[in-house]
């Protein structure tokens, strides 16, 4: 698991191709990738990275393993939903909305996004 979560992490990266960034410019405008991986998840990158470290957990199963394995996933969590999703909706407008809506955070259909009004525009998960 953890040299196939590696490996799928490497091949997300690269399916990317000119759109792979580290970190958030605002001002830089990439192209919303949403084919091969991004169709089945729309940050199949973090969820490569959590199942290598969850592969590298079962493998030296300990408090301190867990604990990363645990860290990361909150990581990622906050990292998508306080600074990838707010950056892509600034940028791709009603383009990611849409995306959102069908395609799941992490895994299939588990985190898709729909639009709601409440006095201001706002997305919530609904799955």
């Amino acid at each position: 698991m953890s040299v196939t979560g590696t490996a799928a992490t490497l091949a997300a990266q690269l399916a990317m191709g000119t759109s792979w960034r580290i970190g958030v410019d605002p001002s830089e405008r990439t192209e919303l990738v949403t084919d091969g991986a991004f169709a089945l998840a729309r940050n199949p990158i973090f969820t490569a990275m959590a199942a290598s470290t969850l592969g590298l957990t079962l493998m030296v199963p300990n408090a301190v393993a867990l604990a990363a394995l645990l860290v990361l996933v909150v990581a990622l969590q906050l990292q998508v939903r306080a600074v990838e999703e707010p950056y892509l909706i600034a940028t791709h407008g009603d383009d990611y909305r849409r995306y959102a809506a069908r395609v799941g955070r992490f895994v299939p259909r588990i985190g898709r996004l729909r639009q709601t009004y409440n006095g201001a525009d706002t997305l919530r998960d609904v799955s």
